[in-house]
Parts: structure tokens; sequence; C-alpha cells
């Protein structure tokens, strides 16, 4: 008996790049195994200060649902896979506009916020209430499990008073305790923490202002984290900030000086990569600075060799 062999055509590019992106998802997902991804969520003030920050990003929460389909019980039973995700968030625009419906006026020294027991009502009123549910609901509503925090509660982000300086009730983290970070992650439910901290000292229990970027490092850090995400409204970090196609896609932390030096990184984007740095020195694997304003951007530059953004390593 004779059998023909039969042609088979060539795939389509439509099932090659299928087979691409089941290729990058299987390697992402063996690669993040059991680990966490922390997520800071924050807005660029000095960009885009009229923007609310739920209404700036409001496909990034979309993703962080999916994050979480893995197989097996969540729970740290070393057999079983689950990405831990932790969102923080600032709120500049929503804070300042909430000040100018007061009839309160914002002063800043260094790009920190003064913040006086007046301003700091607000200032929790806005962070710790509309946005923090906000976001939380916007998580709730792609399918995920999600509770908003701020680092009073369990006294988890402790800082003092920031010295030196005159600008009220601004504080400088001291300690992060993951206990209450840890029980949430373990049940399977996303922290959404808003950068209010408890503090210390001669401000034993009263609430500071903390800048939502170093908030995000020292947690990201104190966790143990793979990787810390900055969400922010520029693609990365550019080597012209007028041109986007001069994205620079990936960076050593041993180069951030340079590209300071070279006046590469400037203005806002200085913060920024120094809590990348932050993160960095703590432990923390890999960060990426990203413009959540990109639908899929969180997917497209986790589960994409090419990436969108800027990622910088150790």
């Amino acid at each position: 008996m004779v059998f023909a062999r039969k042609r088979v055509p060539a795939l389509p590019e439509f099932f090659n790049g299928l087979f691409r992106s089941l290729q990058a998802l299987f390697k992402f997902f063996t690669a993040f195994a059991s680990s966490h991804i922390y997520l800071p969520f924050t807005s660029s003030s000095t960009t885009t200060p009229s923007i609310p920050l739920p209404r700036l990003f409001p496909l990034i929460p979309q993703p962080l649902p999916l994050l979480g389909i893995f197989p097996g019980q969540v729970g740290r039973v070393p057999d079983h896979q689950h990405i831990f995700r932790v969102l923080v968030h600032g709120g500049g625009p929503e804070i300042e506009a909430m000040l100018k419906k007061t009839g309160k006026e914002s002063r800043f020294v260094d790009g920190l916020r003064c913040t006086d027991e007046e301003t700091m009502d607000i200032v929790q009123m806005v962070l710790c209430g509309k946005i923090n549910k906000d976001i939380t609901a916007l998580i709730e509503k792609a399918g995920g499990r999600a509770i908003g925090l701020c680092g009073i509660d369990g006294a988890m982000i402790k800082a003092r008073r920031l010295a030196g300086r005159d600008l009220g009730l601004v504080g400088e983290i001291e300690q992060v305790d993951t206990s209450l970070l840890d029980a949430i992650l373990a049940a399977g439910i996303i922290p959404v923490i808003s950068s209010v901290a408890y503090g210390t000292g001669d401000d034993e229990g009263k609430s500071l202002n903390i800048n939502a970027d170093i908030a995000a490092a020292k947690i990201a850090a104190a966790l143990g984290a793979e990787k810390l995400v900055l969400m922010t409204d520029v693609r990365g970090i550019l080597r012209d900030v007028k041109d986007e196609n001069s994205l620079v896609k990936s960076a050593q932390r041993s180069q951030l000086d340079t590209l300071k030096k070279e006046g590469i990184l400037s203005g806002g984007m200085i913060p920024k990569t120094d809590c990348c740095a932050m993160a960095l020195d703590g432990g923390v694997q890999k960060a990426h600075i990203l413009d959540g304003r990109i639908p899929h951007v969180l997917l497209i530059e986790l589960f994409t060799d090419e990436g969108i953004g800027t990622m910088i390593e150790p």
C-alpha cells in the first residue's frame, strides 16, 4: 500500500504570531512562578496636572487579575505558581484640584508639597478615600479581588517627619512592615495602597504625606519583589525628550549617573530613576518605567522580549 504525503500549506502569519505569543506567555509564566511583581501606580503631576489619576491610566488595573491566572492554590506552597500583585498610588493632580475647591493655596519646596494639618486632612481624604476606592473598583470590575489600604493600616509604612526642611507633615520612610500584605497576598487579593504613612517619634500616630514612588520602591524591596513597575505619562527614558523613537529600552543601574551627567535624565525622570535605583539596591531584580496611557502596556512589557518602555537592571 502506498501512502501519498499530503502537502501541508504554510501556516498563515496570524498563527505564526499566535504561536510566538504563546511561547512568550509560557516563558513568562515559568520565569515568574511564585514571584512578587510590585506595581506602583503613580501620576506625573508636572506634565499633566489637570488629568485625574483614574482617567489618566484607566487601563492599568485591567491586566492585574490576568496576571494571577496560575494553576494551583494561592499561598506559600513552593509547588504552586502565583504572581503576587501589589499596586500603590499617589494623586497630586486630584489633591491640587481639591485644594483649589477649598480655597487653599499650594506651596512646594524642591518639588515637595508643604503639608500643614489642614492640607494633610485633604491629602488623606483624596488619597485614602476617592482615588484609592476608584482604583480598587476598577480592579474589581476587571474581575479581580482588591482591597484599598494606606500606610497607616497595620502601621504598614512608618515614617518620621522629614528633617532639615520646613515642610510640615511630610514624611521620610523609616520602616515597612509586610505582614499585613503577606496575609492579603496569600488570600489572592490585590492590595491597593495610597501613599499616606503612620507617623513616629514626636508625630506618633499622625498621618504623614509621603512620596508614592519612594513608597513603591521601599515596599518592593521589603517584599523581595521580582519587579518594580513605575507608571507615568512618558514612554520611559528618552535620549531626546521631543522624540519618542529615542527610547532607551534597557539600562544598567551603573549607567544612571552617566545618563544624568549627559543630561538625558532630567526633570521628573530623575526622581523616577532614583526610585528604580533604590529598589534595585534593595534587592529588586528589575525596574520598569512605562507610559500608562498606552493600552495593554503592562502586558506588552512583561509578556514580550521587545517590551515597550525602559527596563533597568542591577
